[in-house]
């Protein structure tokens, strides 16, 4: 029987769990590391990360540094001895004095078909630029950003009603499925990494909120793929009679209507936009709970036929 690896975890968000799920039933993590925990809510109540959650609940010590690159961190990693650090979403880049560590390197599960989508937001960037596939790549790490030669890749389609939190849960079980293969593949001596190509290389910024705002001068299903893809955040919005308006679903539409303007909100809420127009299904005004229009037009007139969203 194989030897369990010794296995430092680094992760942060709930893509991250399913991968460390598995990992601790087949081999020895011995210390988790991920975010500090910081304020959220209305409450501004201080919150842990769901892997740190899940590795508590898992006996297994966790190191929550501000930055990991600072030496006393640098040098508890090393006392562990480790054999593999294994990174999924953790948030902080790697200096080279942690990837110098585990014998067997450091792998990163990354949330698409790298060299496309590097860095922060790969899963809400594919579904923006309404791609019909992404996948996992596990890759080996060095110092650049998601730069490392590729492992393994594994493929998954994105439906047409996947928003970022649907499609990131998916891909985290893909890349649960994905990390045991690599494991078994290094530990059976033939996991051989490729060069990316540079050429085919794109790069995600890290979301803000300014992210989320509708340009109502692209087409409709731009409008519905961004919509999607700032779903759960920052959320999709628009300004109307100055308020914030958070739009969560659309449907393209083939009525056209110049772009931003409120071509109906009666029965139903329709917007124009470049060549088209698109339905919004369900929204949100600040403060408030998300609701379905039908509910938001028996309410309050804050939108009406005629007007244009957008405008401050």
């Amino acid at each position: 029987m194989e030897r369990a690896l010794r296995v430092i975890y680094m992760g942060t968000p709930r893509f991250a769990l399913r991968p460390l799920a598995v990992l601790v039933e087949t081999e020895d993590v011995a210390l988790v590391v991920t975010q500090p925990d910081r304020r959220a809510g209305r409450g501004r109540t201080l919150q842990s990360s769901p892997v740190k959650e899940a590795a508590l609940a898992r006996g297994i010590p966790c190191l929550q540094p501000e930055r990991v690159r600072e030496a006393d961190v640098i040098e508890a990693l090393k006392a562990l001895q480790c054999d593999l650090i294994v990174v999924a979403a953790f948030g902080q880049i790697l200096p080279k004095a942690i990837l110098e560590i585990p014998e067997a390197g450091c792998i990163n599960i990354h949330a698409s078909l790298l060299p496309k989508y590097r860095g922060a937001s790969p899963i809400p960037m594919a579904i923006a630029q309404g791609e019909k596939e992404t996948g996992i790549t596990t890759m080996m790490m060095d110092a650049g950003m998601d730069t490392g030669d590729i492992l393994l890749q594994r493929r998954l389609a994105i439906t047409d009603t996947d928003t970022a939190a649907t499609l990131s849960e998916r891909l985290s079980v893909l890349g649960a499925e994905t990390i045991l293969e690599t494991v078994a593949a290094l530990k059976g001596g033939h996991l051989t990494g490729v060069p990316q190509v540079e050429s085919e290389a794109t790069v995600t910024p890290r979301l803000r909120k300014s992210h989320g705002e509708i340009d109502w001068n692209r087409t409709p299903e731009q409008i519905r793929d961004h919509v999607r893809a700032m779903d759960p955040w920052p959320g999709a919005f628009t300004r109307v009679r100055g308020e914030m308006l958070k739009i969560w679903r659309v449907t393209p539409h083939g009525k056209v209507g110049h772009p931003g303007d409120v071509l109906e909100a009666r029965a139903r809420l329709l917007v124009g936009a470049r060549g088209g127009s698109v339905i919004v299904e369900a929204l949100q005004v600040a403060g408030r709970k998300r609701v379905r229009v039908e509910a938001f037009l028996r309410g309050r007139h804050l939108i009406t036929e005629g007007m244009t969203l957008g405008r401050p």
